[in-house]
């Protein structure tokens, strides 16, 4: 089970993102080296602290309503069904979610935290909440068709689970009642896919975007971060910002179910859009089909059903999603075909021939990491979970190979090194799945040695792929995604009596430099005043990484660094404060110059004195080392 169940909801509307930029330039967490005009908003002349330097990390849901609902038996829920003028919102009750980067020098897998989802009715009452399983977006490519060269250019997707639920007393909604039935694990499972995010500071859309939605049940025995089912995988050529696939379609997924007789496809961040209106770029008629068995080497296509995608307002009525064969079931003939047989998006340009714009890969075999971001402590074993498939269906006692890949790390000229020392991270470079076509990766952490300086620890990439797919003897295509995120944190032996000047004033006036919107009411970097708001730091310090009101918003204050603050904040001096400290005997040098023009990457100053509002996703991929997304090479 899973959102792409017969049993779900579509939802659309605007989501807000008000992330700090200040810490997206790595240069910026050199204490010595920053300067007050990194707290402010780029200019023409200089990126400064980008474009949103004092942004909150809040991440909200804005007027997301029901737009479609379905039952089991594929039938849509009538329109006096409560859900159908419901609204899918956040949290009632607490504060906003926040949004955070795994680290500045990887910016493509950035996490929500603390986000409560609820169904409400037209009348704000509460049909169900729940918490969202802290999770990354992944698959961000170049969706917009045109030459936008920023974040507006980008769409992608989180998918996760909806836990710990609570439902109204009674439930006025046949729809919720058949959507509680289908989850007995108290389970439900939410994808949704953004696009068409405003950097534009003059505008109405300030750090606000486009949402499309599907809500459906979840089952434990399942992954909880994608659908283990048919991925349609694009060629992707190479470049230096955002994946553009050669076809103008992007990553997808469907399934095959069987007892309701159709393939449930999912095209949310998968068909190129339009920078307004309900409409989705138009590529030409576009069908679900196959390759009739036995007619290569120019195969004959057996076309399922057409995809009404230019349809006025489908995409935001259905999120992208769509059951076909449209009208009647699949033939027991056509399930039997589906069993070995990839399937493909079949594009009809006008005055073309069709071609295949995504595939199945050639033999249905796929794999794919459930929680793909990690952040580890020296000594932490972090196993994370690898599923393998075949046609949708578990694939045991595969061989998966893991090996170190940096490609999607952003490490830009003149900035420190990423993924070295290669020892600071060790796996297995080889595991095999189990009859349930699992295995798990074990990651396990030693300490980096502060190779970065200024920046706590190292961040590495994993790469990993199923053993008969990897190059050169079979040509297979790969989704630039799909590879694992780590950042281990430097060593950090605890004092028995931490103090502010014995290492402490460095962390808190880092998190003063990054995170500038806090001072309205609290410097960080002044001793007398953390002193003064010790009760409340005690208390956000102290609040899980999934609480909305957790410090750092950023998440990236190691544990160990964590636990000696709250020490420090908790044994307090004769005075009644925590434990000063001797100052240092040298004086502090002085104010590091403005950073002349000509020391900017010549790629970044070129975005940020061209395009207003530049200066996030897309500056991070082009501050990469000449690689690009497509790249990867796996271990011998």
């Amino acid at each position: 089970m899973s959102y792409l169940a017969a049993v779900r909801l579509h939802f659309a509307g605007r989501f807000q993102a008000s992330v700090s930029t200040v810490n997206n330039d790595i240069t910026h967490f050199d204490n010595a080296k920053f300067l007050p005009e990194f707290q402010q908003r780029q200019t023409s002349g200089h990126p400064n602290g980008w474009w949103n330097p004092r942004g909150d990390g809040a991440w909200r849901l804005l007027a997301c309503p029901v737009t479609s609902a379905f039952l089991a038996d594929g039938s849509p829920v009538p329109s006096d069904d409560p859900v159908r003028t419901a609204l899918v919102t956040d949290s009632d009750r607490k504060v906003t979610a926040k949004l955070a980067d795994l680290d500045p020098q990887q910016q493509l897998v950035s996490m929500i935290f603390g986000l409560e989802i609820r169904l409400a009715n037209a009348a704000g009452q509460t049909l169900l909440r729940g918490r969202f399983r802290p999770a990354p977006f992944t698959d961000i490519w170049g969706r917009l068709q045109g030459d936008a060269q920023s974040d507006a250019n980008a769409g992608a997707m989180w998918q996760s689970v909806i836990e710990d639920l609570e439902w109204a007393d009674a439930s006025p909604s046949p729809f919720l009642d058949a959507l509680r039935a289908a989850s007995p694990d108290g389970l439900l499972s939410i994808k949704f896919n953004v696009d068409r995010y405003s950097m534009d500071w003059n505008g109405d859309e300030f750090c606000r975007g486009r949402i499309v939605g599907t809500l459906g049940p979840a089952s434990r025995s399942e992954p909880a971060h994608f659908v283990p089912g048919r991925p349609l995988m694009p060629v992707i050529p190479p470049t230096s910002g955002f994946p553009v696939p050669a076809h103008g379609i992007y990553q997808a997924v469907a399934v095959v179910d069987a007892a309701a007789g159709r393939i449930r496809l999912d095209l949310g961040n998968a068909l190129p859009s339009t920078a307004a209106g309900n409409t989705l770029f138009d590529l030409g008629e576009l069908s679900l089909a196959w390759p009739i068995p036995g007619s290569d080497p120019s195969p004959a296509w057996h076309v399922l059903d057409s995809i009404p995608y230019r349809d006025a307002n489908w995409y935001e009525t259905t999120a992208g999603v769509v059951d076909l064969p449209a009208g009647r079931r699949l033939t027991a003939s056509e399930l039997q075909t589906l069993a070995s047989t990839p399937i493909s998006l079949l594009l009809q340009p006008a005055n073309a021939a069709p071609l295949a714009a995504v595939s199945e890969p050639p033999l249905g075999e796929y794999v794919r990491a459930d929680a793909f971001v990690a952040r580890l402590s020296p000594g932490d074993r972090h196993p994370v979970l690898l599923v393998a498939s075949r046609y949708g269906h578990p694939l045991p006692h595969a061989r998966i190979v893991a090996y170190f890949d940096a490609t999607w790390l952003q490490a830009g000229p003149g900035e420190p090194d990423v993924a070295t020392p290669s020892a600071a991270l060790e796996f297995p470079a080889r595991i095999e799945t189990d009859a349930r076509g699992r295995a798990f990766l074990e990651l396990r952490a030693a300490n980096p040695g502060n190779p970065r300086g200024y920046i706590d620890g190292q961040v590495f990439g994993v790469r990993y792929a199923l053993e008969s797919t990897l190059p050169p003897a079979v040509a297979y295509p790969f989704n630039p995604a799909d590879f694992i995120s780590v950042l281990v944190w430097d060593d950090f032996p605890p004092e028995p009596q931490p103090t502010w000047f014995g290492g402490l004033d460095a962390v808190f006036r880092q998190y003063a430099n990054l995170y500038p919107v806090m001072d309205r009411f609290l410097d960080l970097g002044n001793y007398r005043q953390v002193c003064r708001y010790r009760p409340h730091l005690l208390l956000a310090f102290g609040l899980p990484a999934d609480d909305p009101n957790a410090m750092p918003v950023t998440r990236d204050l190691s544990p160990a660094k964590r636990d000696a603050i709250l020490r420090w904040l908790s044994q307090l001096g004769p005075d009644g404060h925590p434990l000063l400290g001797t100052p240092p005997a040298a004086a502090s040098p002085p104010p590091a110059p403005p950073i002349a023009l000509s020391e900017v990457p010549h790629a970044i100053h070129t975005a940020h004195a061209t395009h207003a509002g530049t200066g996030g996703k897309l500056a991070a991929l082009r501050r990469r080392r000449g690689l690009h997304p497509g790249t990867h090479s796996p271990p011998p």
